[in-house]
């Protein structure tokens, strides 16, 4: 992973997996820089099949001398990780940002509420920015976007479904005044200064997603972003296979692909068969309540509840703030067809009985705070799990959660429900492509470098070993860690320096404020307890007149070990007894004898090592 910030800004983590056998170092040819003219990107309608405008790079670009105007790739997060990711890609003057993202904590950041890249080099080029493209919805995509827009206020573009989602949480920030979004589909270019993006629909488990086709003076340079290939999905709209074939055919510089399932074989289930086994689940619950949770972006998924629902007569109610949301945009912007009558509000439940009613919640990865946890602990207010209740969880875990979901499988099997999970039907398909998937996108772009993106190292590294085995040549692989600033003239592609990059955590209002010291501290604290000394010195004479009072907090019960805190007090008394009146002046020299010497006789009698805090206080 990478670094934290803690006092200002740290820059990047020493400990990532560095490059190997991938490393594509090559000499770069150098090149021409060339300051555009625009300063801001602009929105262009194709009207040649899809094709860049006539005013935008094309892949063979101007060649001067035999050098390229270089183009610069920048990834903010998302390699080596899962989440928040974002790449930055820059040409001459002008920047433009390919998602924002964030991530969620890891089980050694107590007390963090979520993780966003390190805006550092963004911010001190912020003159260059052009705007923000969006990939899809998701929150590893979009989760950071309000962060930084409150930094560097650009306008944002992607599709209508992600925009929905972007407007909710623009406003829970207080800035969808101040954003300016702008609307594009599939097949749309915009300018970027000297650079243009155009997007290329693909399949996702999300409506709205797109891969982007880069076009530079260098070359072009396509990202998919996380995609899938399904030849049946939901909404009937397939990825844009040949718009990939037409660049590959033109010359693809460089492809940076989703490497999510690089270590799955085959071909990615199509959505359609979930609903085949919600189909056949259904009629196996029936006369009883139906609790199925899922993502709540997945909004393909719950077409298919509903569309289930309908079929065998049942009502539905949604739980959970996020899917409350999500849904609601969904049928707003028509991606999401509801039949009349079909959602009941939470407070008619009780008015059906149980085999009329679906429930539809958050809580697939065992959220402390998500409804469906909340259910299994019986700690919901509006639901109780019965015997009664047939719980389908429609999702898989994600790396991590995995003893989370199973505590919550637990709990709701104790209360007699029937609980159905992945590993026991097909009730959740990946929205990532398998290695077929993978192998199709790299034979049709046939790209001269590659860059897998997306994913943790070993991710990167099986994708990366699958493009070799296509006929990639080792050198033009090039696996890199955030932070690394690639290079590229349209002949060679290499890693030239580094830019600060890590992360950044969220605590409540506090952006950046808990960093590795306060961490530590946190889980120094959650692992050892803490000691609190408190003594009373008399100013004016520079004398002891109160304590020491001991106190502890997670470390042991006082009551059921007042010995050893009896015995602790007067190794500190004869600590005290034995310095001088100079050394009550100086209290910071004082504080650590009393530390120091209570922390010695604590591991000798516990071989524990709390937390020592004293406090002086005048008198």
């Amino acid at each position: 992973m990478a670094t934290e910030k803690e006092q200002g800004r740290e820059s990047r983590n020493n400990s990532q997996p560095r490059k190997r056998n991938y490393s594509g170092r090559t000499r770069s040819q150098g090149g021409e820089h060339r300051p555009s003219s625009r300063r801001h990107g602009s929105h262009h309608n194709n009207s040649n099949g899809g094709a860049a405008p006539q005013s935008a790079p094309r892949s063979g670009g101007k060649r001067e001398n035999n050098r390229r105007t270089p183009v610069r790739i920048i990834p903010l997060g998302g390699l080596n990780e899962i989440g928040k990711n974002m790449t930055v890609f820059e040409c001459s003057n002008d920047m433009f940002i390919l998602d924002c993202g964030m991530a969620f904590p890891d089980a050694d950041m107590p007390g963090v509420d979520i993780v966003l890249p390190d805006f550092t080099y963004v911010e001190g080029n912020k003159d260059k920015v052009r705007g923000i493209v969006i990939t899809h919805g998701h929150e590893d995509h979009i989760g950071g976007l309000a962060y930084l827009l409150k930094k560097v206020n650009v306008p944002v573009y992607g599709t209508r479904m992600t925009l929905g989602l972007i407007r909710g949480k623009l406003e829970e920030h207080g800035i969808l005044k101040q954003a300016k979004l702008i609307e594009i589909e599939p097949r749309k270019t915009v300018k970027m200064g000297c650079m243009a993006v155009e997007f290329i629909k693909v399949n996702h488990s999300i409506p709205g997603a797109v891969g982007m086709a880069i076009h530079t003076p260098a070359g072009i340079i396509v990202h998919t972003g996380d995609f899938k290939v399904d030849y049946t999905p939901i909404d009937g709209e397939i990825i844009d296979l040949a718009r990939f074939g037409e660049l590959g055919s033109r010359g693809v510089l460089a492809l940076m692909a989703d490497s999510t399932n690089a270590e799955r074989s085959g071909f990615t289930c199509s959505e359609r068969t979930v609903g085949g086994s919600f189909d056949k689940l259904f009629k196996r619950a029936e006369g009883r309540r139906i609790i199925i949770a899922t993502f709540s972006s997945n909004v393909h998924r719950v077409q298919q509840i509903i569309d289930q629902a309908e079929h065998y007569g049942r009502k539905v109610a949604v739980f959970g703030r996020s899917m409350i949301h999500v849904i609601n945009t969904a049928i707003e912007l028509g991606y999401l067809t509801v039949p009349k009558g079909m959602i009941i509000d939470i407070e008619e439940m009780n008015r059906y009985p149980d085999e009329k009613i679906v429930l539809i919640t958050t809580g697939s990865q065992g959220e402390p705070m998500s409804a469906l946890t909340r259910m299994a602990m019986n700690g919901h207010k509006k639901v109780t799990i019965t015997p009664n209740d047939f719980i389908i969880i429609s999702a898989k875990p994600i790396p991590g959660n995995e003893k989370f979901v199973t505590r919550v499988v637990n709990e709701l099997m104790r209360s007699g429900a029937e609980v159905i999970y992945e590993s026991m039907y097909e009730v959740h398909v990946s929205g990532h492509a398998c290695q077929e998937e993978l192998k199709l996108i790299q034979a049709l772009t046939k790209p001269r470098f590659f860059l897998p993106v997306h994913g943790e190292y070993k991710h990167l590294v099986k994708h990366a070993e699958l493009a070799k085995s296509m006929g990639m040549p080792e050198d033009r692989i090039l696996i890199a860690s955030i932070g690394d600033v690639i290079e590229t003239d349209g002949q060679n592609m290499r890693i030239v320096s580094q830019v600060p990059a890590g992360r950044v955590m969220v605590d409540g209002l506090g952006v950046g404020d808990v960093g590795s010291i306060v961490l530590r501290d946190r889980k120094h604290l959650a692992q050892d307890g803490l000691i609190i000394v408190v003594i009373g010195i008399e100013r004016a004479t520079n004398s002891l007149v109160s304590g020491p009072d001991i106190i502890s907090r997670g470390f042991v019960y006082v009551r059921e070990s007042e010995e050893l805190i009896e015995e602790s007090r007067r190794v500190l008394v004869r600590v005290l007894d034995n310095c001088s009146s100079h050394d009550f002046k100086e209290w910071g020299t004082l504080k650590t004898k009393l530390r120091d010497v209570l922390s010695d006789y604590i591991y000798e009698k516990t071989k524990r090592s709390p937390m020592i805090l004293p406090i002086i206080m005048e008198v």
